[in-house]
């Protein structure tokens, strides 16, 4: 549903800007398809006096130019258009997988370039496209459910399970539910809202509402007990900054780092190579 939504999107960005353009001037039809940069950055100038302490104007300006890249190759091109360029891969002999759960008003596109890299290392690797897009958390676990089996019936193991920022909600309902039967696997989340953020009010659906501070929903969740949370004072959609850690988790500061950008960050894929170096040490379960 997200892609659809964001090629309709895309659509009538091009179309006002050439409207805009035709009747006022090409530089001004350029300028409206620069509003969105423009309204990405006052999420970021509003992060001066949300978050303590405030992160500066030069991690905010660097995080913001990395930001406007990030977001419009996400919502530009991935998401809407490139959804299933990188189909999972479920290799002959692969000794690890990974999981990829993506976030909110995404879909599975949006770790394009984690699968491209993972297929050449012959990784197996499952991304689903979480549906109903705008209902509850809860509603996705079945799915995570579904992927884990199949990589560990395929690996012999629990793969390593990657969330970038409602995903980690997703995974943490997905362990209320199925968790039992399981081993414990090993959590990389980044920017999740594990505590809430302020930004949920302006969202739309089920799931909005269940990630905003203080929501009942959140207060239930159970935690996961070998994780990463990857969190930035730069974060324009989970903030305050400090609500993307779970407590009890290894936390992970990245700085001059946005919301999206989190998914491109050499740390975090660092830290998920690492991950699959230790599944690697552990015996397979056939």
């Amino acid at each position: 549903m997200n892609g659809w939504l964001q090629r309709i999107w895309g659509l009538l960005r091009v179309l006002v800007a050439l409207g805009v353009g035709w009747r006022y001037g090409w530089g001004w039809g350029l300028m409206t398809l620069a509003l969105h940069a423009a309204v990405l950055m006052l999420g970021f100038v509003q992060l001066r006096w949300v978050n303590r302490p405030a992160p500066g104007w030069g991690q905010l300006l660097r995080a913001w130019s990395r930001e406007v890249v990030a977001s419009e190759l996400a919502f530009s091109w991935r998401q809407p258009w490139r959804e299933w360029a990188e189909p999972d891969h479920l290799p002959a002999g692969a000794q690890t997988g990974v999981l990829l759960v993506h976030g909110f008003a995404c879909n599975r596109g949006r770790w394009n370039g984690w699968m491209k890299r993972l297929r050449a290392q012959g990784v197996a690797f499952i991304a689903p496209t979480l549906e109903p897009a705008f209902g509850s958390i809860d509603a996705y676990a079945d799915e995570i459910e579904a992927g884990v089996r199949e990589l560990k019936a395929h690996t012999g193991q629990m793969p390593v399970l990657c969330a970038h920022s409602m995903g980690g909600l997703a995974l943490r309902a997905w362990w209320r539910k199925h968790g039992a039967a399981h081993d414990v696997p090993r959590v990389i989340t980044l920017g999740s809202p594990h505590l809430g953020t302020r930004m949920a009010a302006f969202g739309q659906g089920r799931n909005a509402r269940q990630m905003r501070l203080r929501s009942a929903w959140l207060a239930e969740l159970p935690g996961m007990p070998d994780m990463d949370s990857f969190w930035t004072p730069c974060d324009q959609i989970v903030n305050p900054a400090e609500m993307a850690i779970l407590p009890g988790s290894r936390a992970h500061r990245l700085d001059g780092v946005g919301h999206m950008g989190l998914v491109h960050s050499p740390e975090a894929w660092a830290c998920l190579q690492t991950a699959l170096a230790s599944s690697l040490s552990t015996p397979r379960r056939i």
